[in-house]
Formats: structure tokens, C-alpha cells, sequence
């Protein structure tokens, strides 16, 4: 890894950890609770892909939206990420956010 990718990366660190919390989260409670989600994908997972796409900040607001909005009286539904336009970055196998390679 040379210095340029390291300083391409430095970024992605809270996004990454925001991640892994939430790769937790989805392994070892989330089964607990079983599949309760008025909404499609679960709101675990909507969390995931808002944190993948739009950052800690961002993704983490649009999370407790969404979980404000998931409620007993919510009709529900499908509700995807909407994807960021401008997105440059490639997911591991483990969903975590690194740097876009240049091939």
C-alpha cells in the first residue's frame, strides 16, 4: 500500500467502524429479535447500505429515520437506500468501504 492509498483511506476509518458496530449488531442480536421489520430490507440492513453509501454521519441519520419511521402503525414496505450519485469506493466481501482501485 503506498502513501497516496493510505491517505485515500484515513476517511473511510469512522465510516468502517460505524460498519463493523453494526456487523455486530447483526450477529449477534439482531437474531434474537427474528424478522420484525415492517419494512424491506430490515432496518439493520437499511443502516448498513445508508453508512456503505453516505457515511457515518449522513448514513447514521438516515438509520434513525428510518427506524423513527418503523413504528406499529407504519404500512411498511419496500424502502431502499437511495444510492449516492457520486459514490467512488468499492465494498469488501465483509461490506466494509475501501478506496476504488484504478485498474
Amino acid at each position: 500500500m503506498q502513501s497516496g492509498d493510505v491517505l485515500r483511506s484515513i476517511h473511510l476509518i469512522p465510516r468502517n467502524m460505524v460498519l463493523g458496530f453494526l456487523t455486530a449488531y447483526r450477529k449477534t442480536i439482531s437474531p434474537l429479535y427474528g424478522d420484525v421489520c415492517a419494512y424491506y430490507p430490515s432496518c439493520s440492513a437499511y443502516a448498513v447500505g445508508a453508512v456503505q453509501q453516505h457515511g457515518a454521519v449522513r448514513g447514521t441519520l438516515f438509520s434513525a429515520w428510518r427506524i423513527l419511521r418503523c413504528n406499529p402503525w407504519t404500512r411498511g414496505g419496500v424502502d431502499d437506500v437511495r444510492p449516492h450519485q457520486h459514490f467512488r469506493y468499492d465494498l469488501t466481501a465483509h461490506g466494509f468501504v475501501v478506496p476504488a482501485r484504478k485498474d
